[in-house]
């Protein structure tokens, strides 16, 4: 009966109500993060292309003389296409650079003005933005809008994770970034499905972009964050979002309370912490060998997985089917928190970190000595799912090896490597191709990743670190939670809990938002 109860106030109406409507901007900016890997397929001057190819083929033998200059002609012609085709390709790195801009100032204008008034501003520039290209399609356009989306939609993605966290309770908050991946996995699927059933440019942005705008004044019915409006003493609205129903006033009084048993310790922790050092907590060797891990960690996942999502079409495979499958491939991360439960951090990150690697391996043997591009796409995208699952893990991890005093630095300079390595990858192959050397480095460096972890303790059920000195008492060695830690700190772990759930609003489980 209890669990029953639980549940019951884990999908409160109004709940629920968040929960739909944040699912929406999270499907729509999945076609927009993946748009590129059709570019090349349906560029303005791709149809010119196959027409001249066409013609020059179908030229009579007896009138190659008097056909030379017109041919001459169409071969420059094509020149200039494929040079305008391979300039829209570049929209990656555009892209990518969008989303490290946009990681810099979505935090902050979202605690200023609220995640609710950020989203609906960046959806409706995320809309207006797709629909521009469908009507210029133009190189410097293009890459222009790219790049506002790419800051849109990591603004997107900020509110959004926040506002579902923020909506949960402590006990439940692995479970909105699990489900708005799941859903991102479906966006990446929808756009499979939109591109084959499109067949020029103007369409197929036009099919991106009219959803958004249609769905855009859904999400002014969208609540703003709890948390938010006690910090902000918007006393008044809360009380509205109380008074919809018996059972919203009874979730969100249990929302409140956790908010204010969070609030207390926090300001208790940094009361505690005036006198540290900054600079000092850096110089700690434990700090600078787990900095260097997840760094590490965050580089080569970010490496491996957008590799193989932007060159699922080099596979060998119909593009169509093998974007398709790629989204399809991440849909098993709803299983995240039951393995994560039953395995630890630690364990299941050196797992899924080693088989990734292997994946990618065995896809690059099987590339170079056999002709099965299928057997080639099912082991790439096996290592993209591992690797995927290991970013969502290794945000949670961050958070809980970094003492309180300097987490947020910490896990923003992990982050920071994260989206390096996104802009060094959409550079390096901007036409999605996978060469030998980068498929080397897909398998290789997950292998690397999965070594390091060695040096990491195991952090689950422990309480969050509050100093250096916490990290450094922390256990090498896996640990038994429940055999050894006293009765007398298990108050202490539930509230840390509390604390740990609530540092995911701002990294959350999903490779966008890191």
């Amino acid at each position: 009966m209890k669990t029953d109860g639980a549940f019951c106030r884990f999908v409160g109406p109004l709940q629920k109500h968040v929960y739909l409507i944040l699912t929406l901007p999270i499907f729509f900016t999945a076609f927009t993060f993946f748009v590129d890997v059709f570019t090349l397929h349906i560029t303005p001057c791709s149809e010119n292309i196959a027409k001249s190819l066409n013609h020059r083929v179908d030229i009579n033998i007896s009138n190659i003389t008097a056909s030379r200059t017109e041919n001459h002609s169409d071969l420059t012609s094509d020149v200039t296409c494929h040079e305008e085709a391979n300039n829209f390709s570049h929209g990656k790195a555009t892209y990518m650079t969008g989303l490290l801009i946009g990681s810099l100032f979505g935090g902050a204008v979202s605690d200023r003005y609220g995640k609710r008034l950020l989203l609906i501003c960046c959806s409706a520039v995320h809309a207006v933005a797709t629909l521009i290209v469908a009507f210029l399609p133009y190189v410097p356009v293009y890459l222009t809008v790219r790049g506002i989306s790419g800051a849109a939609s990591c603004a997107i993605h900020i509110c959004t994770f926040s506002l579902g966290v923020e909506w949960s309770l402590p006990k439940y908050r692995i479970w909105p970034p699990t489900l708005f991946s799941f859903i991102f996995s479906l966006g990446m699927m929808g756009l499979a499905g939109v591109a084959f059933l499109t067949s020029d440019w103007m369409q197929f942005y036009l099919a991106l972009g009219i959803p958004q705008i249609l769905f855009l004044p859904l999400y002014f019915f969208l609540p703003e964050s709890p948390q938010w409006l006690v910090l902000n003493k918007r006393m008044k609205t809360l009380e509205g979002y109380q008074n919809r129903s018996p059972e919203d006033k009874h979730y969100l009084d249990l929302l409140l309370e956790s908010v204010d048993i969070e609030k207390q310790k926090s300001l208790t922790e940094k009361t505690s912490a005036k006198t540290e050092s900054y600079f000092a907590n850096f110089t700690s060797h434990t700090i600078q060998l787990r900095l260097f891990v997840m760094s590490y960690i965050g580089f080569a996942s970010a490496l491996t997985y957008y590799g193989i999502c932007f060159s699922v079409g080099s596979f060998g495979v119909n593009i169509y089917l093998a974007q398709f499958f790629s989204g399809l491939s991440e849909a098993p991360s709803l299983l995240l928190p039951f393995l994560l439960k039953r395995w630890g951090r630690r364990p299941f990150s050196m797992g899924s970190l080693f088989l990734s690697g292997i994946s990618c391996m065995l896809s690059l043997l099987v590339s170079k000595f056999c002709d099965m591009p299928v057997l080639v796409m099912t082991l790439a995208l096996m290592g993209k799912l591992c690797m995927q699952s290991t970013t969502c893990v290794s945000l949670l991890y961050g958070i809980e090896l970094f003492p309180t005093v300097i987490r947020q630095k910490c896990v923003g300079l992990v982050s920071l490597c994260y989206r390096a390595a996104c802009i060094i990858n959409a550079v390096v192959t901007p036409e999605g191709g996978i060469p030998l050397p980068a498929m080397i480095c897909y398998s290789s460096g997950p292998i690397i990743g999965a070594a390091l972890c060695l040096f990491l303790p195991e952090t689950s059920g422990i309480p969050l670190p509050d100093t250096v000195q916490d990290c450094e008492k922390q256990p090498r060695l896996k640990l038994s939670c429940s055999a050894r830690l006293p009765k007398k700190h298990k108050e202490e772990s539930d509230a840390s809990f509390a604390k740990e759930t609530d540092m995911k609003n701002q990294t959350e489980c999903s490779p966008l938002s890191a």
